[in-house]
């Protein structure tokens, strides 16, 4: 394939345009009241995933079990109602900033102690591991902690992202610190 386009594997990284704005065209883009403020825009390489926080519940419901259990109940039926009425919109915006930056768009709503992600992707990571690493995995299998190999690697990258956010923090800045630098270099 020659210029800019799709490879066998999908949008190539080197083709892929930049995003540092899409925060902003979101916020820009999505209709007044539809989130209480600016959404949570989260972007990688290969997805964009937009959350926003949804104006809270109204009533009381008292603080017991019965009381919560109501209450994420409600919550639940909240999400599900904007998911529904706003999802020939969604899809239409979602189209605009995949043409303009190259990447699906997932959507998400939070209100209260929920929180649900619509449909996101999965994209498939190829790696080559040795005997002890695959070991690690199959150990997870066999105590039912995973069903696949694949499974047991995903979760242990979120293992390994709940425990490192700090560390991972650090690394992205000094990794941002790079690109500005390079930027400032000679073309």
């Amino acid at each position: 394939m020659t210029g800019r386009g799709r490879g066998r594997g999908g949008w190539q990284q080197a083709d892929l345009p930049p995003a540092e704005d899409a925060a902003a065209w979101f916020t820009g883009r999505l209709p007044d009241g539809w989130f209480t403020g600016a959404p949570e825009v989260t972007v990688d390489r290969d997805e964009i995933v937009v959350v926003g926080e949804l104006p809270p519940l109204g009533g009381d419901h008292p603080d017991t079990d019965a009381g919560r259990a109501d209450t994420a109940a409600a919550e639940a039926g909240r999400i599900a109602r904007f998911r529904e009425e706003t999802r020939d919109r969604r899809i239409d915006i979602a189209r605009q900033a995949e043409s303009r930056y190259r990447r699906k768009v997932a959507w998400g709503a939070r209100i209260g102690g929920t929180r649900e992600l619509f449909t996101t992707i999965s994209v498939p990571v190829m790696t080559r591991l040795r005997q002890p690493e695959r070991a690690v995995l199959d150990t997870l299998v066999d105590a039912g902690v995973a069903r696949s190999r694949s499974d047991a690697l995903a979760w242990s990258v979120r293992l390994v992202g709940r425990h490192a956010d700090e560390w991972l923090s650090e690394l992205r800045a000094a990794m941002g610190r790079v690109e500005e630098l390079r930027a400032r270099g000679p073309e």
